[in-house]
This record gives structure tokens, sequence and C-alpha cells, in this order.
């Protein structure tokens, strides 16, 4: 499966993988890219978004093995640093469980790896609600709810306009049903864990669940932070990337969420 990519900094030594949302591209991580300049990035749009389009059909396991292709072929030393949010953080996370030897550290915020009351229901829902996907009205209040600022309106409506049913149906049944790997409970990878004050209280288990699974993971709750807090709070995002990437202190508006015991 061949992604579309755009790089950025190829010159510079270490390689960052930035894996965006569903529903989104490449294009959410514009807050992202002058913050991360002394790196080398690489930001594929995932299948079945973005100019990503045709590659498919979606599956977390699948966009988790083209991204360690990419890594492989791309990065420098074949390893990478993999920045991911809610979608990119599941494929990142699976990304860590069956080809830890491309990743030298992850940084996931909104990583869901629980049920979601409900869920069954969303493909009746979407069928409802397809025919007015467009609505500007509709795409404003949906990009309200998700965290994403008015000022991204223009691609994340176009992005609403080329996703097919099919494959949001796809998109979502992956998002949903994603647990964590069992595998990651061996991992030896830096992970910091994130999840914003702002998400469901489901979000927040998963990164208790997450903590207490992964013997190299950190986990924060980010104070006043939305799903999307990338997008909403670059700065603070930034700011805390850029620590996680140096090993240096994260912000202190960061809140260390503590696991429960392991067995």
């Amino acid at each position: 499966m061949s992604l579309a990519v755009v790089e950025h900094g190829h010159e510079r030594t270490h390689t960052v993988v930035l894996l965006h949302g569903g529903g989104g591209g490449g294009w959410m991580w514009a807050p992202q890219l002058e913050a991360l300049s002394a790196y080398h990035v690489l930001v594929p749009d995932l299948p079945e978004h973005g100019a990503s389009r045709t590659a498919g059909p979606f599956s977390i396991a699948s966009a988790a093995s083209a991204i360690a292709a990419l890594v492989a072929a791309r990065a420098h030393g074949g390893r990478a640093v993999v920045i991911g949010a809610s979608l990119g953080a599941q494929i990142a996370l699976q990304l860590v469980a069956t080809a830890p030897e491309r990743v030298s550290r992850a940084m996931l915020t909104g990583a869901l790896v629980r049920p979601v009351f409900g869920a069954s229901l969303a493909p009746w829902m979407a069928r409802s609600y397809w025919p007015f996907k467009d609505a500007p009205w509709l795409v404003r209040a949906n990009m309200k709810s998700l965290g994403i600022p008015m000022e991204f309106f223009e691609p994340f409506a176009a992005e609403t306009r080329a996703t097919t049913l099919e494959a949001f149906l796809r998109i979502t049944a992956e998002n949903t049903a994603f647990r964590a790997p069992e595998a990651l409970a061996n991992c030896d990878v830096p992970m910091l864990v994130l999840v914003g004050s702002r998400e469901p209280g489901v979000m927040l288990k998963s990164a208790r669940d997450l903590a207490a699974l992964v013997p190299t993971a950190r986990a924060y709750r980010v104070e006043g932070a939305s799903h999307n807090w990338s997008m909403e709070t670059p700065a603070l995002f930034n700011e805390t990337a850029r620590a996680w990437l140096d090993d240096a202190p994260l912000p202190a508006s960061l809140r260390a969420i503590e696991a429960p015991p392991r067995a």
C-alpha cells in the first residue's frame, strides 16, 4: 500500500512521522511544521484520506504496515519518532506492537482503546445524516465538536465531501473496535500518552489502560485541551512535542495520570 507523503527537512538528522486523525489529512499538522523545522518530517495521508484516498480499504493493521514501510524506506536509519493523534495514535500503537524496530519514540494523544457506548448505532446514524453531510452548517458543527478551528474549514469540508459512506463506515468500525495489542506489554519504546481534559471519560480511561499496559509509557492529562488540541492550542502541543523529542521536562500544565497497579 503506497501513501501520499509530504516531506520537510530531508537534510535534518532525525526523522519525525506525523499521523493525523480520522476524517482529516496531513493538513491537520500545519500548526506543527514550523515548530518541528529542526527535524526531518514525514507527513503521510492515511489510507482512504486526502491524497491517499485510493489506497485501501482502510484498516488499522494495514495502515500500520504502510507506515512501517514508509519509515523503512525514507526515515534516516530506518527509524523515526512517531507522533499520532486519535486514529493516528491507534495506528502508532499498532506500529509499535508489530514493528517496534521502526519507532525510536512515540507520542500519542486521544488514543481510544476501550468500547464506546452506542458505537453499534453509528452505521444507522451515518446513513441518516449522510445526504446532509456537506451542508456548511453541519461541517461547522462537526468541526466545533472535534475542536478543529474554523480556519481549517476549507480542507475539512473538502475531506468531508470526498469521503464515501463506505469508507466512513470502515474507518469508524476500525476506530471503535481497536484495543491495545497485548504485545505492548513487552514494549521497550519510550511512549508519551496524552489526553485532553475536555475529552470524553472513555479517553481518560483509555490513557490509564495504556499507562498500565505499556512498561515504558508516561501518561498525562492536558488541562483545558480538546481532542484536537494540536490544532486548537498548537503552542502547548508544540512545546510538549519538542520537550518529548529533546528528552526535556514536559510543560507544567500537564498532569500525570495514575495508572492502576500492574498485576
